[in-house]
């Protein structure tokens, strides 16, 4: 493989864990001050974008069990860092405008900006 060609690109099965059951999850293990309320649309949109890198990361695998050349492998790992950073903001985005200003509706905005700190502080390098 060389470094022009790119990872095949074939439709994935959604795990049953991943599967969107209903328009409300609960971030309770995180102690939430609320309950996370997300539209059954934008669930589904981050979900199929974490199974296209489950498959990318899959495919990855797959080069390195075919030792393929190492600048390839580096590329398609950039890729999925760069795929994964696009969903991390998809998040945080939805995050800012969603529970962040429902919890400045609700009077709790000091709970949800110390928590959003503490995840950036471990997400952030």
């Amino acid at each position: 493989m060389n470094g022009t060609n790119r990872l095949k690109k074939e439709p994935l099965p959604v795990s049953d864990s991943l599967k969107i059951e209903h328009d409300e999850h609960d971030h309770s293990h995180n102690h939430s001050a609320h309950p996370h309320v997300h539209s059954e649309e934008s669930l589904k949109r981050i979900v199929n974008r974490l199974s296209r890198i489950e498959g990318h990361v899959r495919g990855i695998k797959t080069m390195v069990q075919q030792n393929s050349p190492c600048p390839d492998v580096l590329l398609q790992i950039a890729a999925v860092r760069g795929a994964l950073d696009r969903v991390a903001r998809i998040v945080l985005d939805e995050h800012l405008s969603e529970c962040i200003s429902r919890a400045s509706k609700e009077g709790n905005i000091e709970t949800e900006i110390e928590q959003l700190k503490a995840a950036l502080d471990r997400f952030l390098p």
